[in-house]
C-alpha cells in the first residue's frame, strides 16, 4: 500500500509539473500565426500573407510592393475536462470527481508584424507573435461537501512570445530569407498537495529568453511559364528555455529528479508547401513536422513527433476575400507503458486535438486599409489511458477548442 501511495504521489507531481502546457493545437503550437493563415487551415509555407509571413516562411515577405503593417490577435478558448477513477465505479475520493473543468478557458494571443521593400532585391521585416499561451485553473474545483481539493486547486500558466527580424533576398522567381528569433517565456506552477499529506508548492513566476533562427525559400514558377504556381520550404531551429527553480522546486518534495532539470525546449520543425492561383481561386497545401521526441523535456514525457497536413482555399475579389481550410495532425501525446506518463500526459498535457476546421476573410475598407478575420474550431477529442499501475483505474480527458482572430492591415 505504501508503494502504491508513493507511485500515486509521483504521478500526481509529474502531472502538476506539466499541467501548464495545455496548448492543444499542433502540440503546444498554434496551427499558425497570422489571421490570414489561420483562416486557411494554417497554410503559409508557399502562399504569401504579406507581413504576417514572418514566422511561417520569411522568404514570402518578398510579395509586398512597399511597406505593410499588420496588427491583431487571437482569442483562444479551450474547454478541458478530466475524469480520474481509483477503481471502476468508485466515487467520493479526491481522485474521482468526474469531469472537472479548467477555469482557464480564455487566452489572448497578440500579433504584430511589419515588412518593407528596400529595393527590387532586398526586403526586411519584424514580427512579434504570441505562439502559445495557456494554462489551467482549478481553484473553483473544491468539493464543498467533502472538502476534497479538485485536481489539487492547481493554477498554472505558460506564455511564449517570439520576436523575429527576417532579411530576404529576391531574384527572378527565387526568394530566400533568414530570420533570427528571440523567444520570451514565463512559467508558473502552484498547487495544493494536502490530499496526499503534502503542502502548498510553488516557486513563483520563472522567466527566460531563448534564441533561435529560421530559414525559408520560395520559388514562383511564373518565370517558367507556369502562371500562379509557387512552392516553398522552411526550417525553424529548436529554442532551449530554462525556467530556474520551477520544475525542480515542484518535484523536490517527492524526491524526483528530472533528466533535463528545469529545461523545456521548443522543438525544431521543418515544412514544405505549394500554392496555385487560378484567377480568383487559390488552393494551397503544407506539410510540416514538429520534432517533439528530441526536444529537451518533451522527449522525457513520451511525446512523439507530429506530421501536420494543412489544406487551404481562398476566393478573392477586388476588395474582399473568403477563406476556408482544414488542418490535421495526429496527437503528440500517446498511451505508453508507464502509467505515470499516461497520468500526467492526460491531466497535464492534453495536447490531443487532431482536427481543425477554419474559415476567414478580408474586407478592404480602402486601397490601403483592410480588416482580416478568422475562426478556428477543433471538435471534441476524448482519450482514455490506463493508470492501473498507480493503484487507480483510468484517466479520461476531453478537449475542444474555439478561437477568433482579428487583424488590421495597412499597406503603403
Amino acid at each position: 500500500m505504501k508503494k502504491t501511495s508513493t507511485l500515486i504521489k509521483n504521478g500526481i507531481v509529474l502531472s502538476l509539473l506539466t499541467s501548464t502546457l495545455l496548448h492543444a493545437t499542433n502540440g503546444d503550437n498554434l496551427i499558425s500565426v497570422g489571421t490570414k493563415a489561420r483562416g486557411m487551415g494554417g497554410v503559409g509555407i508557399a502562399l504569401s500573407h504579406g507581413a504576417e509571413s514572418t514566422l511561417n516562411n520569411p522568404a514570402l515577405i518578398t510579395s509586398i510592393e512597399g511597406t505593410e503593417i499588420s496588427f491583431g490577435g487571437t482569442v483562444f478558448m479551450p474547454e478541458i475536462k478530466t475524469d480520474i477513477s481509483l477503481i471502476p465505479n468508485d466515487t467520493g475520493t479526491p481522485f474521482d470527481q468526474p469531469n472537472l473543468v479548467s477555469a482557464a478557458d480564455t487566452n489572448i494571443i497578440p500579433e504584430v508584424s511589419i515588412a518593407h521593400k528596400i529595393n527590387e532585391s532586398w526586403y526586411i521585416g519584424a514580427g512579434m507573435f504570441g505562439t502559445a499561451g495557456m494554462g489551467t485553473d482549478y481553484r473553483d474545483s473544491m468539493d464543498l461537501a467533502t472538502g476534497n481539493l479538485g485536481n489539487f486547486n492547481m493554477v498554472t500558466n505558460l506564455q511564449l512570445l517570439q520576436f523575429a527580424v527576417p532579411l530576404a533576398y529576391k531574384t527572378s522567381g527565387f526568394s530566400i530569407a533568414v530570420a533570427p528569433i528571440l523567444q520570451y517565456g514565463n512559467l508558473d506552477i502552484n498547487y495544493d498537495a494536502t490530499p496526499m499529506g503534502g503542502s502548498v508548492v510553488g516557486a513563483g513566476l520563472a522567466q527566460d529568453f531563448g534564441f533561435g533562427w529560421s530559414i525559408g525559400v520560395s520559388y514562383d514558377f511564373n518565370q517558367n511559364g507556369v502562371e500562379g504556381l509557387t512552392i516553398g520550404a522552411v526550417y525553424k531551429s529548436a529554442i532551449n528555455m530554462t525556467y530556474d527553480g520551477q520544475l525542480t522546486t515542484a518535484t523536490a518534495p517527492f524526491g524526483l529528479t528530472l533528466p533535463e532539470g528545469d529545461s523545456l525546449e521548443q522543438p525544431a520543425e521543418f515544412g514544405v508547401g505549394f500554392a496555385y492561383t487560378m484567377g480568383t481561386h487559390t488552393i494551397a497545401f503544407d506539410y510540416k513536422q514538429i520534432q517533439w521526441s528530441s526536444a529537451a523535456g518533451y522527449g522525457d514525457f513520451g511525446w512523439e513527433d507530429q506530421d501536420i497536413f494543412a489544406f487551404g482555399y481562398q476566393y478573392s475579389q477586388d476588395n474582399w476575400a473568403l477563406r476556408a481550410g482544414y488542418n490535421y495532425a495526429s496527437s503528440a501525446v500517446v498511451e505508453v507503458a508507464d502509467p505515470r506518463l499516461n497520468f500526467f500526459n492526460l491531466l497535464g498535457f492534453p495536447a490531443t486535438a487532431e482536427q481543425h476546421f477554419t474559415v476567414g476573410g478580408t474586407y478592404a475598407l480602402t486601397q490601403a486599409f483592410a480588416l482580416d478575420f478568422a475562426y478556428v474550431y477543433s471538435p471534441d477529442t476524448t482519450e482514455t489511458f490506463d493508470i492501473s499501475g498507480l493503484g487507480m483505474n483510468t484517466i479520461s480527458t476531453s478537449h475542444q477548442e474555439d478561437s477568433l482572430s482579428f487583424q488590421l492591415t495597412y499597406s503603403f
